[in-house]
Formats: C-alpha cells, sequence, structure tokens
C-alpha cells in the first residue's frame, strides 16, 4: 500500500503539473494536491502512528470516522430502546414534558414484556383520580437534633458542581429550581457564585476536597463553613463519601475547566487539575463521621446535616448503624447513589465496575436503618438515573422517601447525550467551561424547561401511584412492584426482597434474613 501511494503521488504529481502547464487555472487543484503530499510525506517518516506510516493519508480517515461513530450510532443506528447510558424513548420523554409538548406514544409499548429484568407495577380496579391527589408531594428532613428543619419536594436537583457543569447551566437549574419550589445541591465543587444567584433552595455538598470551606493545604476550615453555612439559601448540609460512577476514587476536575472563577469558589490554583482525594481527612471511622455530622449541624446552627455514599463494603456501614445506635447521633438524612450514577470524567474501570447498582444499595440501606430501628428519623434519598415516574415509583416501593436527578436535569437543560463532558467540548453548552458554547444555552428559556420536567414528571408519578389506588406516595411498598426473572417466572419486590422488620438487628443473634445482607 505505501508503494501503490508513492505512484499515485507520483503519476498524480506529473498529472497536476502538466495540466498546470496547459492551463493555469489548474493551479488550485495543484495546491490541494501539495497538502496531499505533504501530509503523505510527513506520515511516510513521522514514527508514533503506525498505522498512518504504513497507509499514509488515508490511515487519518479512521481518525475521523470514530469521531462520528457516537453521533452516527445514536441518530442512525441505534433503536428506541437499546441506547446507552439513556436511551433515546428515555431521552426523548424528558425533552417533550422539559417543553410541555405531547408526551404520549403510539401503538404499544416497545418493550419486550417477556425479556429478564422488565418490571411493572400493579395497578387497582379502584384506582384514584391524580388530579384530586397532591401533585407536588413533600417530605420533611430532619431528625430530633434538627433545628431547622427543611420540607423538600421528592423531586430534586442532584449534585452537580460549577465546574462541572457551566455557569449558565448552574443559574438555569437554579431558576428552574426557584420557579418549581425544589432544591438543587452544589455538588463537591463548593458553594458557588452561580448557585446563590437564582435565590433556590440549595443542599451544600460537603466533598473530600472541602471546597469553599478549606485552608491552603485542603483541610477542613470550620469558620469558611460556618460562615456560608447560614446563608438562608443553604437548607441542607450534605457530606458526600463516594459517588456512585467513581465510588473510591474522588472527583476530578480537568485543568481546562478549571477558570479563574471556579478557583476562586474553590479555594484553589486556577488552570490546574483538581483531584479530590478518594477519602475525607476530617475522620476516618464510623464514629468519627458521626461527630463531624453533629460539629456541621451545630456550625449551621441545627439545619439538617446528612450523607451521600455508594454502597460498597456492607459490614462498614451496618458500623455506621451501630455507632448511631451506641452513641445517639444520627444524621437527618442518607443519599443512596446507584453504581449507575453519571459523572463528567471518571476512569472506565470505576463506571463500570465499581459500586453497588441503586435497587441492591437502596434495598439494603433501608432494611438496615430499620432493622436498627433508624429509619423514622432519617430520611433516605435515592440518586441513580431517576428519568420517569416509573423510576420514582420504583425506588419508593424499595423504601425512598425523595429522589435526586442529575441527568434527568441536564436533559431538560438540552443535553444531547453527545459524550464530550470531558473534553470541555460539550456542544449544548452544558457542561463546559468555554464561553462560546456556554453562551448559546440561555438561561431565561432553559430554567422554564427544568421547572417543567419536575412539574410533569411528579404529576406522572402521582398518576401511577392513583393507579394503584394510592392516595399518598409513601404508601408505596415492595408488594406494588413486580420483575421478570425469565420468559415465564416472575416475582413481586418483597418476595425478592423480603423488608427487615423494626429493631430486627438491635439484639443478637440477628435474625436469619440477615444472612442476605452478608
Amino acid at each position: 500500500m505505501p508503494k501503490l501511494f508513492q505512484k499515485i503521488i507520483i503519476f498524480g504529481s506529473i498529472f497536476i503539473i502538466i495540466l498546470s502547464i496547459i492551463d493555469l487555472s489548474f493551479l488550485w487543484l495543484a495546491l490541494i494536491f501539495a497538502i496531499i503530499i505533504a501530509v503523505g510525506v510527513y506520515d511516510t517518516k513521522q514514527t508514533k502512528h503506525a498505522l498512518w506510516r504504513n497507509f499514509p493519508v488515508i490511515g487519518r480517515i479512521r481518525w475521523v470516522l470514530e469521531e462520528l461513530r457516537p453521533p452516527i450510532r445514536q441518530y442512525f443506528i441505534e433503536s428506541d430502546i437499546d441506547g446507552v447510558p439513556i436511551n433515546r424513548q428515555a431521552r426523548s420523554v424528558v425533552y417533550r414534558r422539559s417543553k410541555k409538548q405531547q408526551s404520549t406514544i403510539p401503538f404499544g409499548t416497545k418493550m419486550d414484556v417477556y425479556q429478564e429484568g422488565y418490571e411493572w407495577i400493579g395497578h387497582s380496579l379502584n384506582a384514584l383520580k391524580a388530579h384530586d391527589l397532591d401533585l407536588s408531594p413533600r417530605v420533611l428532613i430532619g431528625g430530633s437534633d434538627c433545628k431547622i428543619p427543611y420540607n423538600a419536594s421528592i423531586l430534586n436537583v442532584s449534585a452537580m458542581s460549577f465546574g462541572a457543569l457551566s455557569a449558565n447551566a448552574i443559574m438555569a437549574l437554579g431558576h428552574g429550581a426557584k420557579i418549581g419550589k425544589f432544591a438543587l445541591n452544589t455538588g463537591e465543587g463548593g458553594l458557588s457564585r452561580y448557585h446563590l444567584a437564582s435565590n433556590c433552595d440549595l443542599i451544600w455538598q460537603i466533598g473530600t476536597g472541602y471546597f469553599g470551606c478549606r485552608d491552603e493545604n485542603g483541610n477542613f476550615h470550620e469558620e469558611k463553613f460556618a460562615k456560608k453555612a447560614l446563608n438562608e439559601n443553604v437548607k441542607m448540609i450534605e457530606i458526600k463519601l463516594s459517588q456512585g460512577a467513581k465510588p473510591g476514587h474522588g472527583g476530578i476536575l480537568p485543568a481546562n475547566k478549571n477558570t479563574l472563577e471556579i478557583a476562586e469558589d474553590r479555594d484553589v490554583k486556577p488552570h490546574t487539575r483538581v483531584d479530590s482525594p478518594p477519602t475525607h481527612s476530617t475522620f476516618n471511622s464510623s464514629l468519627g463521621l458521626l461527630r463531624f455530622i453533629k460539629r456541621l449541624r451545630d456550625l449551621s446552627e441545627g439545619k439538617p446535616v446528612g450523607f451521600k455514599l455508594c454502597v460498597g463494603r456492607k459490614e462498614e456501614f451496618i458500623d455506621i448503624c451501630k455507632a448511631m445506635v451506641e452513641h445517639n447521633i444520627r444524621p437527618d438524612f442518607i443519599t443512596v447513589d446507584g453504581g449507575e450514577g453519571g459523572t463528567g470524567a471518571a476512569p472506565l474501570e470505576y463506571t463500570n465496575s465499581v459500586g453497588m447498582p441503586l435497587r441492591e444499595a437502596l434495598v439494603f440501606v433501608v432494611d438496615c436503618l430499620n432493622g436498627f430501628n433508624l429509619k423514622d428519623e432519617i430520611k433516605v434519598v435515592a440518586s441513580g438515573k431517576i428519568l420517569n415516574g416509573m423510576d420514582i415509583a420504583k425506588v419508593f416501593a424499595l423504601g425512598a422517601d425523595l429522589v435526586a436527578s442529575a441527568r434527568g436535569m441536564m436533559l431538560s437543560l438540552g443535553c444531547i447525550q453527545a459524550l464530550q463532558c470531558h473534553k470541555n467540548t460539550c456542544p449544548t453548552g452544558v457542561a463546559t467551561q468555554d464561553m462560546r458554547l456556554s453562551k448559546g444555552l440561555v438561561v431565561e428559556d432553559k430554567k422554564q424547561r427544568v421547572a417543567n420536567f419536575h412539574e410533569v414528571t411528579l404529576e406522572s408519578f402521582i398518576e401511577i401511584i392513583a393507579s394503584a389506588g394510592l392516595d399518598n406516595p409513601h404508601k408505596l411498598n415492595r408488594t406494588h412492584i413486580f420483575r421478570r426473572l425469565d420468559q415465564t417466572t416472575y416475582k413481586r419486590y418483597d418476595e425478592l426482597f423480603p423488608p427487615m422488620q423494626k429493631g430486627d438487628l438491635l439484639n443478637t443473634p440477628y435474625p436469619q434474613s440477615f444472612e442476605r445482607f452478608m
């Protein structure tokens, strides 16, 4: 092939030179051919790419095709239900609901209802009228030690930092949350100026980097925290232990996204890669975590404080529960993030193979809290691919009290799943710090779409529970959801995950049902 290319170059050059001599109008063609020749010569001489060296010029086409492969597959090849990480059907529902367009579908389901993993809810012959129910239900978060409980929407914006998202994206989410009266989680990047700009309810997340409340060495700074925690927009504080997409790894902010504004809000050096440590430096034990929770609650003058985790080693969470009982210190809420959670940047192995998926993790956490008789005071937040009403129904049936959505909210902003979050080249201006791209996201337009998505998604959830004959979302339980195991077998959630009874784990020996935990 290289020799053939050389022959093509030689004879082509001679031909172009002859044409140029005959007719000067062919000089432009000679210029193009000269550029191709120069690229070909470079390819044959360079030593980094064997493909270019053996197939000069032509070998470069592979790189072009690799860049085009994701959009070509998404727009022309994949079906409505087999796309990943979020299929076209799910994305389209979010888009239509955020614009308040018709979201019904024609001609029946496209799902194979006899395929393993298919799930459904059992409806009632005594279905209720959804519009007679509360279409925007809320839940009060705050245990006995909490002085300023927060009355939260059951659907909120999951943790996304300024840095991972653009300023316009953060402001659109915040203004949308303000319109819809739900909360925006700041993500571990700190309490930025853009989170505060919308005057919405905020959940301030404190990660392992302590961004916005750290000293010059990256350690927790009590005075900085206290000053910001008392802001009236901060309704809850969430300590991030781990997240589903990269548990045990810590967050990553690439240098090209670490602008001067971001660095100021995080108390770090600008234009440098910022890696959050995998663990907290302020504590290293279950009791240490609980004492840190109490410390933050006192510094915030009694606001709800909880923690977020992706479940890993089960015995570690059990130790936390035991410490809660022994020392009588409890979080006000626990956010359970599934291993299928999203992120802007993470190693492949962590995204694919580390952390427990949401369903099993949620069952484990809820049952542990029930077993230690802690669930009544501690609310559980479910986070991980929450996109529609049925997603909410499934996790409520497993014991969640409220949910948080990140990618659903991003899609409502106009995210097209371009899979360029880590490159700072997001074409819709959602996950980039490139001002040329982020200015395309118009806050005034997108904020209403965020509010619309929240409103219509909750309405769809209420319609589902009404069809099951329930007048309150917290009446959902594991008897309401069914899961297909194979073409002829299905079981209810309570058969797959027998619920733990209150107080079952307070005495030893533990009941036989405890064996399935370990």
